[in-house]
């Protein structure tokens, strides 16, 4: 049978190709190489550590952001991978005009440039506005638990320290018993191990003596940010939480922001965020009810954003569930409930103080001497003193938040597929399920803001015509840059015009 054969592997080639006719012109990494390009590395402010006394120049910071993008586009993370691809990988060869940074030089890149990474992410954004793929007038927001890297057995609460020093302390109990009947030879071993135990109590005792110092809840001992956070159907892990903001016109993130706390007191500070970069005034911006808050919930409300928070379920029922608290009437004018009884429930006007969670709140209690006589009394209240209503002052911003959503119940079951579109990618296609880095935050958020970079420019190759996006870029790019590449464009051809005349030049002197 007749196969396609390869070149000989030995065989002389005349004139080898170039590096730059090795990658085709419609490759999507010139368009990394002009969108990185075309930002103002001063205004950017990348911070790059050099050893002074080798006299050796630093690497320009766009080599390393274009080996960053290309790495992630590509599901490449690691700094030791990214190091190898230097070497034999084409296409980053001709990206980083053939330089090979070591994977220390790289990884430092990323540790020390999330402020920067977070500029370039809001440059995909204005290129996304500048091509009016972002609509502004329908938004999403909702975070995604990203692993940390920190296992849970490296992570302890009050409870659990509590419950490592109680049994250390039984297993000292049973170590000093033992070493009362123990013989000179096995003393030893026993006393070796009760030391063993005394030092893992201190640490013990040195993580509760923390928790108290801090406040904290949680301490992680590995990546010292990160927390347990839950995941789905009550599963946890220590994971930071990411919480995002996407545009629904193309499913584009707009703004990103680790954290790692869960999502009840997120959304205003996000919405704000928002607010910077697309005004959100008059926008309905949708959420799932894990932001179901009364005070995040008013902010929204006071920006005058048409806000749609998914209603939860009501956490305590009356004993017949025809008599929770949804099914009484308010009236705002006469400040009064109204009982699926016609009975009226009046307060007499005084707040009191509520703790709820770690926000202190004010209510106002709403009750009817009515009770007492009314034939359902069983079936509304287990309270023997007849049923009691409490309102807060954030109840005008949640009934407003319902009726928003009661008015349009069709655009609210648009939020999953708008916002859930770019953890599907970053997750499941690409493998984005943890964060590379480790201690704190700050990298954390470097990681993720390079995640978002990816996305967003995968979504822009993607959406915009690649000759539209070229010009749109080069327009952009320095001067002096677009002169340097028409001299090389330039001087190629004549080379190459110069090249293709040799064969027959050198026939005609045969000849």
């Amino acid at each position: 049978m007749i196969y396609i054969k390869g070149k000989d592997r030995a065989q002389s080639v005349l004139f080898p190709e170039t590096l730059d006719q090795l990658v085709h012109q419609d490759h999507e990494v010139r368009f990394i190489d002009l969108f990185v390009e075309s930002i103002n590395i001063h205004e950017f402010e990348f911070k790059i550590k050099t050893k002074t006394l080798e006299g050796r120049p630093p690497y320009n910071p766009k080599d390393l952001l274009k080996l960053y993008i290309y790495g992630y586009l590509n599901s490449i993370r690691s700094s030791r991978v990214l190091e190898k691809e230097t070497n034999r990988n084409i296409e980053v060869m001709w990206l980083l005009k053939q330089l090979t940074p070591d994977h220390n030089t790289i990884s430092n890149f990323r540790r020390d440039n999330e402020k920067a990474i977070r500029k370039v992410f809001q440059k995909t954004v204005s290129v996304a506005k500048e091509f009016k793929l972002i609509g502004g007038q329908l938004l999403a927001g909702d975070s995604t638990k990203l692993r940390a890297q920190n296992s849970k057995k490296n992570n302890f609460n009050e409870k659990k320290i509590k419950q490592h020093i109680e049994y250390i302390d039984n297993k000292l109990d049973e170590y000093n018993d033992a070493l009362e009947q123990a013989d000179t030879e096995n003393k030893k071993i026993i006393e070796e191990k009760i030391d063993l135990q005394n030092t893992r109590k201190s640490g013990y005792e040195d993580l509760q003596k923390q928790l108290v110092e801090t406040g904290e809840t949680q301490i992680s001992t590995s990546d010292s940010e990160s927390r347990q956070l839950i995941t789905r159907n009550n599963i946890t892990e220590v994971a930071y939480s990411i919480q995002t903001v996407v545009d629904a016109k193309h499913n584009l993130p707009i703004d990103y922001l680790v954290t790692n706390q869960n999502d009840s007191k997120a959304m205003g500070e996000m919405l704000e965020r928002t607010d910077k970069i697309i005004p959100l005034k008059g926008t309905t911006v949708l959420f799932d009810k894990g932001y179901h808050t009364g005070s995040e919930i008013k902010k929204a409300v006071d920006m005058e954003i048409n806000i749609m928070v998914a209603i939860p379920a009501v956490a305590a029922h009356a004993p017949d569930h025809a008599y929770d608290v949804e099914h009484f009437m308010y009236d705002k004018e006469n400040d009064t409930y109204t009982c699926p009884q016609q009975q009226q429930l009046t307060s007499t006007g005084t707040n009191y103080k509520k703790q709820n969670g770690i926000a202190i709140i004010n209510i106002k209690h709403y009750k009817t001497k009515a009770c007492m006589d009314c034939p359902v009394f069983a079936k509304c209240t287990t309270n023997k003193k007849g049923r009691l209503i409490e309102r807060s002052e954030y109840a005008p911003y949640i009934e407003q938040n319902k009726i928003n959503i009661e008015a349009d119940k069709e655009i609210y079951k648009q939020r999953q597929c708008i916002v859930e579109h770019p953890y599907g990618i970053l997750k499941r296609q690409w493998g984005f399920y943890y964060i590379m880095t480790k201690k704190g935050k700050q990298r954390a958020s470097a990681d993720v803001g390079l995640m978002f970079v990816a996305y967003n420019l995968r979504r822009l190759f993607n959406i915009i015509d690649k000759n539209e996006l070229q010009k749109y870029l080069e327009k952009l790019v320095p001067y002096f840059f677009s002169i340097l590449s028409f001299n090389k464009l330039y001087c190629s051809k004549i080379r190459l015009s110069f090249f293709s005349q040799i064969p027959a030049l050198y026939f005609q002197k045969v000849a």
